[in-house]
């Protein structure tokens, strides 16, 4: 376990801290929208952890944390898309996997509020870069859906894995889980300082 977790995060840590913002590759519309979120590195540990976190904390949070993130996440697409800027958008995403890592490594369970507004200020700059990324042409709604259905995919591969909590050992494998996500997330930080 501890290799294949040294493995994943030396993987993280080779590529690019931005991949999912490259503007260019599909052409648009619903396959570009899934591809968007699971390409970018930055975005696929930060969803996962949501999942995390919300098995981690049980029911009711198991559910609404990835409901929470993906409707947030499309308000904040909308903004991208009408061109509102939001300063710092990848500063919030690479901190987004730094702060959700250390919720799941920590074991921090604050009150299902506190989880939803965390999750849904991280949703804002995950959406805003997906919706400021569509590409020239494409059919915005078949995008949002797109980068929406990849979102909640990647909540469920979380909740999969977080779901592990149930036994001793792997209550530990998830907190580590966590805890490579946030490593990830400062090194993507430490990328978007660059």
């Amino acid at each position: 376990m501890l290799r294949l977790l040294l493995l994943l995060l030396f993987a993280i840590a080779s590529t690019s801290s931005a991949l999912a913002h490259t503007g260019g590759g599909m052409g648009g519309g619903f396959l570009s929208g899934i591809a968007h979120p699971l390409f970018g590195p930055d975005h696929v540990v930060a969803m996962v952890a949501v999942g995390l976190w919300g098995a981690f904390l049980g029911a009711p949070a198991i559910w609404l944390l990835p409901v929470v993130f993906p409707l947030v996440m499309a308000f904040g697409g909308v903004l991208g898309i009408l061109g509102v800027p939001i300063p710092a958008v990848e500063i919030g995403i690479a901190a987004s996997a730094v702060v959700l890592g250390l919720m799941v490594a920590l074991a921090v369970r604050p009150s299902l509020i506190v989880a939803a507004i965390i999750v849904g200020a991280f949703a804002i700059f995950h959406g805003h870069a997906h919706g400021a990324e569509l590409p020239a042409g494409a059919d915005a709604v078949a995008y949002s859906l797109g980068f929406v259905v990849a979102t909640g995919l990647l909540h469920l591969c979380g909740i999969t894995f977080g779901l592990l909590v149930r036994w001793p050992s792997g209550r530990v494998a998830v907190r580590v889980a966590g805890s490579a996500i946030a490593v990830a997330g400062l090194v993507f930080l430490g990328g978007t300082m660059a």
